[in-house]
């Protein structure tokens, strides 16, 4: 398989999980959602807003370069409807990213300057795509774990469980 399919299978993971886990929290009030469960960024909506962040933040610095400082600390979107409305825009953004994605793009090193700690660092374009997803799946493991403590049962979140995977 090329990394390429790969992209393009982890993209849609990425939206499937989305749907998923925010058609879960709506389900759930906002003083559920915003309540400090002592998870890493704190609450549900914190850490689904940190997700959304990191996606903007990279897609911005791989698509054009032109990454716009914010305070990693910070929420984007404080009401549940616009997170969740720039939630599904990005996750277009992102599907469309992988699209024009090419094996010479891949193997191109990208050079950027960290948010978190301020340096210049020149990686592998090909780890800072695989960065993005795996940066979702870490913290949407926190916010399954947080539904759970919630007593939801979030379901399955392995890619054989993907639609595409059970017809």
């Amino acid at each position: 398989m090329s990394s390429i399919k790969q992209f393009e299978m982890l993209a849609r993971y990425n939206a499937w999980m989305n749907k998923n886990i925010f058609t879960i929290c709506d389900s759930l009030g906002d003083d559920v959602r915003k309540k400090d469960m002592g998870a890493f960024f704190g609450s549900i909506h914190k850490t689904l807003d940190h997700i959304l962040y990191g996606d903007k933040a990279w897609l911005e610095r791989l698509c054009d370069s032109a990454y716009t400082l914010r305070d990693i600390n910070k929420i984007l979107y404080p009401d549940w409807q616009d997170l969740k409305k720039e939630r599904f825009i990005v996750d277009k953004e992102i599907d469309s990213w992988v699209q024009s994605l090419n094996e010479c793009k891949l193997n191109q090193i990208h050079t950027y300057t960290s948010n978190v700690d301020g340096k210049q660092r020149s990686v592998p374009y090909w780890a800072l795509a695989q960065h993005i997803f795996h940066h979702q799946t870490h913290h949407r493991g926190q916010l399954t774990t947080l539904l759970s403590q919630l007593g939801v049962d979030f379901g399955s979140t392995d890619i054989p469980f993907m639609p595409e995977f059970n017809q």
